[in-house]
């Protein structure tokens, strides 16, 4: 499209022939809905300009159209980032929707759907996860329910120039994965936003109204596009979340694409999302992925240390999210920084013995909070959230050296300590702290592969495949493997054998 434009502006040097608008036209795209736009954007009041209008309404599937639509279909369509939208007249934004009503998420109860209330009240399989999106995000009243047509139609019209790519025509499955994929990371630019910028503002680039006005978005914003987008066009797919992190996958059978949409899309195995203590990934349904979405912003107001603001999203995340015992122990957390206690350490007891499916080791913060191992203050410290930059790494290093200090039985706060000595490349430290954990609680498979690795650094051997095994011995009996450590044990047994660590030798 961008060859068209710059064209087409040249050719505004000059009045230009019926001979070069016909030329010009005949380059566009046959199945470029935008491009045909763009042309009519440039030359409406010419006969090739209105065959190129009449042309995106056939694409759209409707040639006969009021050509009067013709722009407010190029305000939704080709609006830029951060570009607003004018007000779309009431005709026109019902002709648009007529053009959608073929769309997969029509078939789904949801779309009718008026209020929370009403999606609540749904199975998860009959949400029309965009319509959920905004009406918790946005609200219901006239002016939101106005914005949220608005909204619709611009995804609607994702979809409809996405199936325009696939001549309107049956697809497969990997065939409208690549045709999506094309046209939002490609054509559209979306984009994962500069660490500065999200870690700062997560909220922004999570809501859907945001990330489709910005074309910037986290894992969670894009991810969430994806599958509204998804919906329209008959293709399921499935959010997975695992810790920290959240993307969406397509299977049929034993066959799975993931796609990373922080990465443009990329299929990446699933052992990447796998790690030392993360033996299963996590799926979401439609209406828990509503409330992740709402999850997302109390972590936002909780770095801002507005505990209350924290808590309210926490409590709208759990309508979404039911019995999710992350959401219950973080609303603890916020419980306890907001001078409440009684009522974080009721939910902190019911979620200390909770050991999630997908994990190997339960975190210890629950259980050092109750047992007095800590205080209000080590919530925040262990919470401090660390950018790209040594300084915020090493403020986060100088308080938790402060904290345990003052409560040495601090488990997590050690935890948490090691590893900002690590990030800042001082293993002696990071080496000293871990076997202070290591004497406190010797189950915490990821601390043990960190002191194999650092033990074998120093040669070590006997001490590196003492705690190596013991690791491996710990996903064991939690029927789970792990590449890393198999990595690891290769490259130990190449220094080392295991049989002569075995038999006391040395190397």
């Amino acid at each position: 499209m961008m060859t068209t434009i710059l064209l087409a502006g040249s050719l505004l040097l000059a009045p230009p022939s019926t001979l070069k608008l016909k030329t010009l036209l005949n380059s566009l795209s046959r199945d470029s809905i935008s491009e045909q736009l763009a042309f009519y954007e440039l030359y409406p009041n010419t006969p090739e300009g209105q065959q190129a209008l009449t042309q995106a309404f056939a694409l759209l599937g409707n040639p006969h159209t009021n050509l009067a639509v013709g722009s407010s279909l190029i305000q939704l369509i080709n609006k830029q980032p951060y570009e607003e939208v004018t007000e779309i007249p009431e005709e026109h934004l019902t002709a648009i929707e007529q053009f959608s009503n073929h769309l997969g998420n029509r078939k789904l109860k949801g779309h009718s759907a008026n209020s929370e209330e009403e999606v609540l009240a749904l199975n998860s399989e009959e949400i029309d996860l965009a319509r959920g999106l905004f009406l918790s995000q946005l609200g219901t009243t006239p002016k939101a329910l106005h914005q949220i047509r608005i909204y619709e139609s611009i995804i609607d019209l994702m979809a409809l120039q996405i199936y325009a790519s696939l001549g309107n025509r049956p697809a497969t499955p990997e065939q409208k994965i690549s045709a999506i994929n094309t046209f939002i990371f490609e054509k559209l630019g979306f984009r994962f936003p500069p660490h500065s910028r999200y870690a700062k503002d997560i909220d922004l680039y999570t809501f859907l109204p945001s990330v489709l006005d910005s074309r910037r978005g986290v894992c969670l914003g894009v991810s969430t596009l994806y599958m509204c987008i998804a919906q329209r066009l008959d293709l399921k797919l499935e959010m997975i979340t695992p810790p920290g992190h959240i993307y969406v996958r397509y299977r049929d059978g034993d066959k799975i694409i993931n796609i990373e949409t922080t990465a443009r899309g990329i299929n990446l195995d699933s052992d990447v999302y796998l790690g030392i203590n993360t033996r299963s990934l996590k799926q979401r349904n439609v209406k828990e992925v509503i409330g992740t979405t709402h999850f997302n912003q109390a972590s936002t107001y909780w770095l801002k240390e507005e505990y209350e603001k924290a808590l309210a999203a926490y409590h709208i995340a759990e309508k979404y999210m039911g019995n999710d015992f992350l959401v219950k122990e973080l609303m603890a957390y916020n419980y306890i920084l907001s001078g409440n206690e009684t009522e974080g350490r009721k939910l902190l007891e019911l979620v200390r013995h909770h050991l999630p499916d997908d994990l190997v080791y339960k975190e210890t913060m629950a259980d050092d909070i109750l047992d007095g191992y800590a205080d209000k203050d080590a919530i925040k410290y262990v919470f401090i959230e660390v950018d790209e930059t040594r300084e915020s790494i090493e403020r986060k290093k100088d308080k938790l050296e402060e904290m345990v200090n003052a409560h040495p039985k601090f488990r997590s706060g050690l935890f948490q300590l090691a590893t900002a000595w690590l990030q800042l490349h001082r293993d002696g430290e990071a080496l000293e702290v871990l076997k202070r954990y290591h004497e406190l609680d010797p189950n915490n498979p990821t601390a043990e592969y960190y002191l194999a690795v650092l033990y074998g650094e120093r040669l070590d051997y006997n001490q590196a495949w003492k705690h190596l095994n013991h690791a491996e011995k710990l996903l064991q009996a939690r029927n789970h493997e792990s590449k890393i450590l198999k990595k690891l044990h290769k490259e130990l047994s190449l220094c080392c054998p295991e049989t002569l660590h075995t038999l006391g030798g040395k190397s």
